[in-house]
Parts: structure tokens; C-alpha cells; sequence
């Protein structure tokens, strides 16, 4: 437990940092390392679970897709600006680094099984994208749509 609750800080930290790096100087900040740490929760959570490696990086990217949505909307800011930052915990940075630790090294095999590893990961991460954008721009177009019906009736 204590492994994780160290994993889900330095998650915190590394996001807030590279958020640094995009610019990002206020109360964005804080929403970005919250998001970023409820969204490796959800992957530890799902590994815990028992749902396996992709399946929590597919459904914490999920879930941090669809918080940054409502997140950009409340501090009126791009998605892609909370959204970037959030998902550093989640790309699979050591699977990349030994794909291409294999790669350098001429072991070709090692170099298969880990660069199809990274892409399994990285399908996985954009899923869960693609579908939280998706339902969130279905979303706020049903709501524009009923918001705009209801206006054509009283006026």
C-alpha cells in the first residue's frame, strides 16, 4: 500500500512539473496533479483488481480524458492543456526505454516482445481518449441542443 500511495505522489509531482514545462502557472496546477492522481488510482485500482496491465491503463485514461473535459470547461481552459500533463503517469516509459535499450543492442527478439508491449499500452491510452472526447462532445452537443430547444420555447 505504501508503494502505491509513493507511486500516486510521484505521479502528482511528475504532472505538475511537466505542466510547468507547457507553461501552466496557477490554480491549474493543483487540478492537474489531482487529476493525474485520482486518474493513477483508477490504474492501480484496476491492476488490483485483477483487470490487468491494459485494461487499467485504458480505463484510467478514461477517466482522465473525461476529467479533463468537465476540468477545461470549468477553469476555461484548452483540454489538451490538463489533458497532457495528467496522462504522464501513464505512458509506459520504461516498456519504451527497454524497447529501445533492445533495439540498440541488436536483441531483436527482446525488441519484438517489448515494442508490441508499448503498443498495446499506447492503444489502450488512446482509446480510452478517443471515446471519453467522443462522449463528452456527444454530451455537450445533446445539452446545447436541449439548452437551445428550451430557449426556443419560452422566447
Amino acid at each position: 500500500m505504501q508503494a502505491q500511495i509513493i507511486q500516486t505522489i510521484m505521479g502528482m509531482i511528475a504532472s505538475a512539473c511537466f505542466a510547468v514545462l507547457f507553461g501552466v502557472r496557477d490554480r491549474k496546477l493543483a487540478w492537474i496533479a489531482a487529476g493525474s492522481g485520482a486518474g493513477w488510482a483508477v490504474y492501480l485500482v484496476c491492476v488490483g483488481l485483477g483487470h490487468g496491465m491494459y485494461w487499467g491503463l485504458f480505463w484510467a485514461s478514461l477517466f482522465v480524458s473525461a476529467l479533463s473535459e468537465v476540468l477545461a470547461r470549468v477553469v476555461r481552459t484548452p483540454v489538451i492543456l490538463l489533458l497532457v500533463p495528467m496522462l504522464i503517469p501513464e505512458f509506459p516509459g520504461k516498456d519504451l526505454y527497454y524497447t529501445m535499450y533492445h533495439f540498440v543492442r541488436n536483441n531483436y527478439d527482446e525488441f519484438a516482445e517489448t515494442s508490441n508491449m508499448v503498443l498495446l499500452e499506447a492503444g489502450a491510452i488512446a482509446t480510452g481518449i478517443i471515446l471519453a472526447s467522443c462522449a463528452a462532445k456527444l454530451a455537450w452537443s445533446i445539452t446545447a441542443h436541449v439548452s437551445h430547444r428550451n430557449n426556443g420555447r419560452c422566447g
